[in-house]
Parts: structure tokens; sequence; C-alpha cells
């Protein structure tokens, strides 16, 4: 009988544990920096990080490791490559659950946001900072890195929400209109100092006309897609905010199912009608098109500009197929030019928690060394990134490198570093959106409006006004965005169970009423026995 009791209580108490474990728990506890750095042990980190098809960044990646291993022999670090940043994203929520997150990742703030929902998973990087001994500039750091007023503070500010800091940047770009002067004076237009959204809509509108045999005029081809647009989230984030209209608040309320989001998407459907606009995502990437003289106004990435123009380092068509044109790098459409928006993007690097303060310790030592300008100056001439820092940007090696543009098509390409010089030249002119736990989904949501406008555009379907009010819906539940506060998910005010704690609860009510159960049939039968000892 005992046995059968104490199983129950030992199933019972397993019940609690893994209730206590699938929802609200705190994770590891929060980080605190260690008096001094232990280099008598060996530590070994892992570093993941983003690296598309250029080998130049992944051999700069493995060559900065081996220069920090020499500087620190008792930290190893072991490097992991991604194609995307989605990726490194979908592990490292995976990764959460078991607590074996990488120990250094580069990553973006509102991926951030996510990772620390109910837990200590990354850590607040402000005592860090500020450690006169390991911090940044400390005093017991074996390279010459930046002090905290040395990086961009634009940039540093894109990485602090909750009042605390999460990440330091890493690369920071912008988007940038490329565009084939040569097709837009040939079509009787000249460009402007800044580009406007009527004029790329008038100029496209004019690109698609066509002679009896069905080839464009502008390009004696079949095939011409005036604007294509590589992000459309950021296409839509950037309109909104142009036009001063709600997106969302810094502390999670979903604002842009509103009336100015429709009208931009009414513009967008009027120039897919007539094949004036594409996006990435239903067409192909940009830069194809214009390299193939098949694309007038290319907006991607600053940093993509290695393969922007004729004379791309990085160019990725056939040779036989590229048209030669003079290329323009422009700041992007704007409604108002007195008063430009442009979006700042760019990868950060976080530092996840661990059980050992030393083991994250040395963590922040490599993440901190990505801010050195060997690494800044290295990786921003692969392609148009521009350094966080000032110790870096102000540097005679860089302005050197920006003052070689054009000695050829490769380091010293000129298209890359005019892009570069866009962001340097607009910084002030450049936004961030508020980051919360759900404002990666919004994200994705902004740029979804737009593909399933085109979409459904291009397949001849009726978009009305109940098709928008379906859209609306539709995006709200596909992305969870039918709530307001997001930046509380995975807190008190979290609503419903995750199903597997659903299931614990009511397997914990069933304990509870088998103990029950099991003690009054006890009970009877001890009475029982009790009254027929008393009988006899």
């Amino acid at each position: 009988m005992k046995k059968r009791i104490v199983c129950l209580i030992l199933a019972l108490l397993a019940l609690c544990l893994c209730l206590t474990g699938c929802h609200g728990s705190k994770g590891l506890p929060a980080f605190v920096v260690p008096e001094e750095f232990d280099e008598s042990r060996t530590y070994e980190i892992t570093f993941w990080a983003k690296n598309d098809t250029n080998l130049t960044q992944a051999n700069l990646y493995r060559q900065v490791i081996a220069d920090f291993e020499e500087l620190y022999p008792n930290i190893k670090v072991s490097l992991r490559l991604y194609t995307d940043y989605g990726r490194i994203y979908n592990d490292v929520i995976t990764n959460i659950a078991t607590q074996t997150t990488p120990n250094v990742c580069i990553t973006y703030p509102d991926h951030i946001a996510t990772y620390l929902t109910g837990t200590n998973s990354v850590v607040s990087l402000d005592e860090l900072f500020a450690d006169a001994d390991y911090g940044l500039g400390g005093s017991k750091v074996k390279f010459d890195g930046p002090t905290k007023e040395e990086i961009i503070p634009e940039f540093l500010q894109e990485c602090s929400f909750n009042d605390l800091y999460y990440a330091i940047p890493f690369m920071r770009s912008t988007e940038a209109c490329y565009v084939n002067k040569t097709y837009v004076e040939a079509l009787g237009f000249t460009l402007p100092e800044i580009l406007t959204w009527d004029f790329v809509w008038e100029v496209s509108e004019a690109a698609t006309a066509k002679d009896e045999e069905g080839n464009f005029l502008i390009n004696g081809q079949k095939v011409m897609l005036p604007f294509i647009y590589k992000s459309t989230d950021n296409m839509m984030i950037t309109m909104l905010r142009q036009l001063g209209a709600d997106y969302s608040t810094s502390e999670g309320e979903i604002l842009i199912f509103n009336d100015t989001t429709r009208q931009l998407l009414e513009t967008v459907q009027s120039h897919v009608e007539t094949k004036a606009f594409s996006t990435f995502k239903i067409s192909g990437y940009p830069a194809n098109y214009l390299n193939a003289g098949q694309c007038i106004f290319a907006i991607d990435s600053t940093a993509g500009a290695t393969w922007m123009g004729s004379d791309a380092p990085l160019v990725d068509i056939p040779e036989e197929n590229l048209v030669q044109f003079e290329t323009e790098v422009m700041m992007i459409p704007q409604f108002d030019p007195e008063n430009p928006k442009m979006i700042s993007q760019g990868p950060s690097v976080c530092v996840f928690n661990k059980a050992d303060p030393q083991e994250v310790l040395a963590s922040w030592l490599f993440a901190q060394y990505l801010l050195t300008n060997e690494m800044q100056i290295c990786y921003a001439q692969t392609e148009g990134y521009v350094p966080v820092t000032s110790k870096a940007q102000d540097s005679a090696e860089y302005q050197d490198y920006l003052a070689r543009a054009g000695e050829d098509n490769e380091l010293y390409y000129d298209v890359k570093l005019e892009a570069t010089e866009l962001l340097r030249e607009n910084v002030e002119n450049t936004f961030v959106t508020a980051v919360f736990n759900g404002s990666a989904s919004l994200r994705d949501a902004a740029g979804m409006l737009i593909e399933n406008v085109a979409k459904s555009t291009n397949r001849k379907q009726t978009v009305d006004d109940a098709y928008y009010e379906k859209l609306y819906t539709d995006m709200r539940t596909l992305y969870h965005l039918d709530q307001t506060g997001l930046a509380t998910a995975g807190k008190a005010e979290l609503g419903e169970l995750p199903g597997t704690a659903t299931v614990l609860v009511w397997g914990l009510v069933a304990v509870w009423l088998a103990i029950g159960v099991y003690s009054l049939v006890n009970l009877v039968k001890k009475k029982k026995l009790t009254k027929f000892l008393k009988e006899h």
C-alpha cells in the first residue's frame, strides 16, 4: 500500500516539475560580471553567423577567430555559418528550451526580443559595457577595441529595448535605389536630386510601352519589370514612416491595419496591374533584372551593392546576358524630399547566458573583438556595409579605402562605395521600428500585405473592399496579431497555456483525483476490517 502511495506522489512531483519547466520558467539566473577572468581554464564557445555565398566573408570570420585565439589561447571558438538570419532565429528558438544556445550569435533585435521571452537566455550588456576591466575599452582587454562613446550612437540605440542593451551593432546598412540612369534618360526623364514615389511610378509606367511584336520599346526585349523591391516589409514600413502613419507602439500595440496602409496597397495594386511593379518573392532578385537591362529601379540593401551594375564583382547572371548602362545609386523614393526617411538595418551581436559566468565573460570578449578596426574595416570592404564605430570610420585606413572609389571593380567598386557613402551621409535620416516580443511577426505581416495584393492582382482576382477586409483579418490571425500588447507575451498576461502545459494540468488533476479515490477506498477497507475484528 505504501509503495503505491509513494509512486503516486512521485508521479505528482514529476508532473509539477514538467509543468514548471514548460510554463513560466525563469531559466538561468541573471548574469553577474566576474571580478576576474580565469585564464587558467579553457573555454569552448560557439559563434553562429550568417553568410550567403561570399567566401571572402566566410574566410574573414575564420581569420578573425584565429587572431582572437592568438590573444586568448584558452578560448576556442567554433564557427557555424548559416545562409540566412531566419534559420539562425529558428535554431536559437529551438535550442533555448534545452539551454543549448550558441554563446555568440549574429542576429536582429526583433529576434532578440523573442529570445528574451520568459527566460534569462540573453545577457543584458549594460554592466559589461561599463566594466572598467573587461568592458568596452576595458583596461584588461587584450586588444584595441572601441569605447562605448566610439560606437555610432544611432546604431547602438537600435540594440536597446526594455531600457537595457541586449546587443552590440555589428554592421549597418540601409536601402538604396539602384537606377539604370541610361534608360531613365532614354525615356525622356531627368533624375531629380532625391527620388519621389510619383517620379518612380511615372517612369516605371512609361517603361511598360511595347511595340507591335510585344517587345518593350526601352530595351527591345520580351521582359521588362521597371520597378522591383527586394524587401516588401521594409517597403511598407518605410512608406508608413514617411507619411507619419501608424505602424505599432513600443509597448507592442499593433496599428498597421489602417486606412493609410489600405491606400498604399491600392497604389501597389494599380502598378502591378500594368506590370510596372513587382517584388523579389514574385519575380526574383532585382540585381539580376537590373544587370540584364530588364529593370530600371531596383531597391535593395546597400550591403547588396556588389551585385548591382554592369561591372558588379558579384554579378549573378551569364556574361552574355549583361547589358551596359550607367548605374546611379540614390536614396529610396520619398513622399517628402525635404524630410527624407530611410530604414536603418543590419546585423547585431548578442551574447547568450550560461550557467558558468566565466564562459559568458569569454563569450563577451569575443563579441567585443568583432568591433575592432581589423574586423570592422575588412568586413565593410566585402560589401556595402558601414562600420558601426567612429573609431573605424575615422581611421586612416578606412578613409583611404573610401577615397579610392572606382580604382577597380573589386575592392574599390564604385557602386559599392557610393552605397556606403549614402548611409554615412544620411545616418540622421534613418529610423528603426519598435522592438518587442512579436515585432518580428509584425514585420513579416507588413511585407505579406504587399505580396498578397500583388499575387492576387497578377492572378486577376477581385481586389475590393471585401478583399481588404479579409486580408487584414487573415494577416492578424496568421501572424498572431489579433491582440494588442504583444510585448507582454510570455509574462503573466500570456492567456491560454500551450497545449503541452494544458495536458500536464489535466494530468495533475487526474493524479490528485487518483490519490483521493485511493485514499477513500483504503479508508473504507480499514473501517470494514475494524468492524470485522470487533465482531469476531
